[in-house]
């Protein structure tokens, strides 16, 4: 049996979907709620972090409530650090069904839910929220379940027995690695600028599959069919610093972040000979389809908002 279940949600997350009654909202309304039907109708959703203003959550789920005919708003919600506990606590006992949570308040989130799924706890971060039935708010992490749901659904990338690197060793690969590994992948290589930063995550994830770590530098006489930037370093545009003669004709590299152009990262590879690069769109999509499934027992279809947001 699956460690972590890929796709699909549990009799509980089901229950949870029914609808009910909503009411307002803490913080700062960045965009309009989405409305699929009278606003005495709805479920209430939201998107909090800080900044917010650049986030795609509520078109994404505006189109997946279009889609799927689901009675949802759907809003986004500026949220400073020392607010996070107190707005989360108002959001639902106000109503609110469910929220997303993004930077930087993931890790925090954690530490304020009642409860957490598996793949929420290995992560030490959670970015789905659901208020259960009981009143009680469980955290879920589903970054994973769209990184993978990307690679192999949209991008048809095969990972069983593929030699894998992830650049990075910060709270964005802790939050993917289980369900790499659940992949089997022949190798996977957590390399980061400190290799002892990057062992220390590794050796967290030993129990679940075969995983080693490196420093950037000791990566130079390797190769892999898969390389995945989980820096942050595309935010100053900058590239990781890693040698180039780990790309080869073979070699696919993938952003887990995302613009309307192209990333440093994957700017940078295919101009050193990376077969394929692409960047986290559909990571984005896939994990927002893992939370709507989560709150509303459906799962839309994601290759036609991929296709709307391209």
């Amino acid at each position: 049996m699956s460690f972590y279940p890929l796709l699909g949600c549990s009799q509980d997350q089901l229950a949870a979907a029914q609808p009910r009654l909503s009411w307002g909202l803490p913080g700062k309304l960045l965009s309009t709620s989405l409305e699929t039907r009278a606003m005495s109708d709805t479920d209430r959703y939201a998107v909090i972090g800080h900044p917010i203003a650049h986030s795609k959550s509520p078109i994404i789920h505006q189109l997946f409530a279009k889609q799927t005919g689901e009675q949802i708003s759907y809003e986004a919600l500026d949220v400073l650090p020392e607010q996070l506990q107190a707005s989360i606590i108002s959001f639902t006992q106000k109503g609110g069904k469910g929220l997303n949570v993004t930077l930087p308040h993931k890790r925090k989130a954690a530490e304020i839910v009642d409860t957490l799924t598996d793949r929420a706890r290995i992560a030490g971060a959670v970015n789905t929220i659901t208020q259960q039935q009981s009143g009680e708010l469980e955290g879920d992490n589903t970054d994973g379940v769209g990184l993978v749901a990307d690679l192999t659904n949209n991008l048809g990338i095969i990972l069983q027995g593929a030699r894998i690197a992830i650049l990075g060793a910060g709270g964005a690969t802790r939050g993917v690695v289980p369900q790499v590994l659940e992949a089997h992948p022949e190798e996977l290589v957590i390399a980061n600028r400190s290799e002892e930063k990057a062992k220390a995550l590794a050796d967290c994830f030993l129990p679940l599959g075969k995983i080693t770590s490196s420093s950037f530098r000791d990566l130079r006489d390797k190769s892999f069919n898969l390389v995945i930037n989980a820096t942050s370093a595309g935010i100053d545009g900058m590239v990781p610093a890693f040698p180039e003669s780990i790309l080869g004709p073979d070699t696919i590299c993938y952003d887990l972040s995302y613009s309307i152009k192209d990333t440093p990262f994957v700017a940078w590879s295919r101009n050193h000979g990376s077969r394929e690069a692409h960047q986290g769109w559909g990571m984005l999509v896939e994990q927002a389809a893992e939370s709507f499934c989560i709150w509303r027992g459906i799962r839309p279809d994601t290759d036609l908002v991929l296709r709307r947001l391209r």
